[in-house]
């Protein structure tokens, strides 16, 4: 490879390292304390606090408007409004006052609803902002951060009915296996690592799940069913029931999900409600009912795999789902007698999305109406299968670090003494060339914590210690390289040849060597839980990225030594020139 190609590929995967890395920097170094703990609560929590912080922004300017008070409006207290007011003033392209003050800042919105809406939807971008940056951050294991502790509790006897007979300990043993397995996929799909899943008596699952305790995002993944169901609309009588509901506006039970007149709603259909997402990315009642047919025509169970995309005309994300043999029959069936007539799709007994049907569909179907991420989880919730048996949350709470902050330390000094001692031994004994190894090294550290980040990995105590054996190990390649390098300069060769020739040599033996421990350290992955898991991750991301530092970034800065510097010899032993 040429050494523009060598520069070129060393500063792209330094870019693309920083830039998985930068949330990370920008949530533990740059964000305040207070803004992490918003960013770890419930939408609906969000939604309360913008809701009640946007009130009392306007209130607060009201009063000082109505008292006459002409002080300058700051941004430490007003930061939102102010904000606001500067945009509103903008689009309606009103002269944007002097002095801010609390007349001048309400004067800027058409009326008080329209100040309160465009500061609460700031304040809502700012909280959902902050919890994107932090599931885009380096999360911490339970050993350094804590995290939640959760009981599941597994409705055997809902099986036992659904089934049609009572369980024996061999079928309530298979079903509490499947749960605790898929549990297991769909922790792991959604990007957590290193949790802790076991059975807790006869019918409880146990799981620990690091990171900063976000119960929405927990319970989304444990309790996310994706118990979909598509069902054929009665569109006479739901035309019925919302003339209906339009004289009696309280006549549907939401309980009993029953009409107090039964003779709106025939036998062998139900209503349900139809909801759609608000800002918040919640589900909003839409005050709207439709009457269904009781009996699915197609349930979730025969969905194989499931994706996202894009719809081509609206933008609009849309979940993608592919049948087995026998779901495509009998979709193909219900879609080819109800040719136009609208389906309704429903999740967890929630109308989420209707369509009319416009003609015979087999294998795949597309549904739309949902929100991005909404439309993701849904899709990997039901590419792991429905869960065998119900799940409900026994109990939840967030459980402390066992560690904590004094680990972090203790690891982040291991990792910078072992530098330091690598710096030491490699220049001492090396010279110059020492130098060079141990920049390399840092950037190894660099580019693994990148490596980390990416794939949303979980940083445990474990793999700390993975990284500073890695450290430690990853001097080897230079060694192996320098030492090349010293017999090519003993036989008599230039300073370019020699380079040339060692790193020539002791790419495969490099190689070869690094291979074996990736190696080693995949399977012991694959094997391993928990902390053993942490640390093979991270001694195979180390290796890997060592083999890319040794060979190229140590390359790179003995060329630019040679080219740029204009070096004759090489400073890589105290008795060879």
């Amino acid at each position: 490879m040429s050494k523009l190609r060598r520069f070129i590929l060393v500063l792209a995967v330094l870019g693309v390292a920083f830039a998985f890395l930068f949330p990370s920097l920008k949530w533990y170094l740059w964000t305040p304390k207070e803004d992490q703990a918003l960013a770890v609560v419930t939408r609906e929590q969000i939604r309360e606090y913008s809701r009640k912080m946007a009130l009392g922004d306007i209130s607060e300017l009201k009063k000082l408007a109505m008292a006459g008070d002409a002080k300058a409006i700051t941004a430490k207290d007003y930061a939102f409004a102010l904000k606001a007011a500067t945009k509103a003033y903008k689009d309606s392209k009103k002269a944007t006052p002097a002095t801010w003050t609390a007349k001048a800042v309400l004067y800027g919105f058409e009326n008080e609803k329209g100040a309160y809406d465009a500061v609460e939807n700031l304040y809502r971008a700012h909280v959902l902002s902050l919890k994107s940056l932090h599931n885009n951050a380096l999360q911490l294991g339970l050993d350094l951060s804590g995290g939640m502790s959760v009981i599941i509790q597994a409705d055997l006897q809902a099986l036992a009915t659904k089934l049609g007979h009572s369980l024996s300990a061999a079928d309530k043993a298979d079903a509490m296996k499947r749960a605790i397995d898929i549990l297991n996929t769909r922790i792991d799909t959604f990007g957590l690592s290193e949790p802790v899943i076991r059975q807790q008596g006869e019918d409880q699952i146990y799981v620990e799940i690091p990171g900063t305790a976000d119960p929405e995002r927990i319970n989304s993944i444990i309790m996310g069913k994706g118990r979909l169901a598509f069902h054929i609309v009665n569109a006479e009588a739901t035309q019925a029931l919302s003339a209906y509901l339009a004289n009696n506006p309280l006549g549907v039970d939401d309980k009993t999900m029953t009409v107090a007149d039964p003779t709106i709603v025939p036998a062998g259909n139900v209503i349900r409600k139809e909801y759609k997402k608000d800002s918040y990315g919640l589900d909003e009642f839409m005050g709207t009912y439709v009457v269904i047919n009781a009996e699915p025509g197609l349930d979730g169970t025969h969905i194989q795999s499931a994706s996202t995309s894009t719809d081509s005309i609206t933008g609009q994300p849309e979940t993608v789902f592919s049948l087995d043999k026998e779901g495509g029959e009998l979709f193909y069936k219900l879609t080819t007698a109800n040719v136009g007539k609208p389906m309704a799709v429903v999740l967890d007994d929630r109308v989420k999305a209707k369509a009319t049907i416009q003609e015979p569909i087999r294998d795949q179907v597309r549904m739309s109406g949902f929100g991005q991420e909404e439309a993701q989880n849904l899709a990997l919730l039901l590419r792991t299968a429905a869960l065998p048996v119900e799940l409900t949350v026994a109990s939840q709470q967030a459980i402390g670090a066992s560690l904590g902050d004094d680990a972090i330390v203790q690891g982040e000094k291991a990792i910078l003494f072992g530098l330091i001692g690598v710096f030491i031994f490699m220049f001492a004994y090396y010279k110059g060339a020492g130098f060079n190894a141990t920049l390399a090294q840092v950037l190894n550290v660099y580019i693994m914590i990148g490596v980390l980040t990416a794939f949303k990995l979980t940083l445990t105590l474990s793999s700390i210690a993975g990284f500073v054996l890695t450290v430690g190990m990853a001097v080897d390649a230079n060694v192996v390289i320098f030492e090349r390098i010293k017999e090519e300069l003993r036989a008599g060769k230039s300073r370019k040849a020699a380079i040339e020739a060692g790193f020539h040599r002791a790419f495969w033996a490099i190689v070869d060597s690094n291979l074996t421990t990736i190696i080693a350290a995949l399977f012991l992955a694959q094997l391993g839980k928990g902390s053993i898991q942490g640390f093979a991750i991270s001694l195979a991301i180390g290796n890997i990225t060592s083999l890319f530092t040794a060979l190229f970034v140590s390359r790179l800065l003995f060329d630019f030594e040679t080219d740029v510097l204009k070096a004759k010899h090489v400073s890589i032993s105290w008795g060879v020139k």
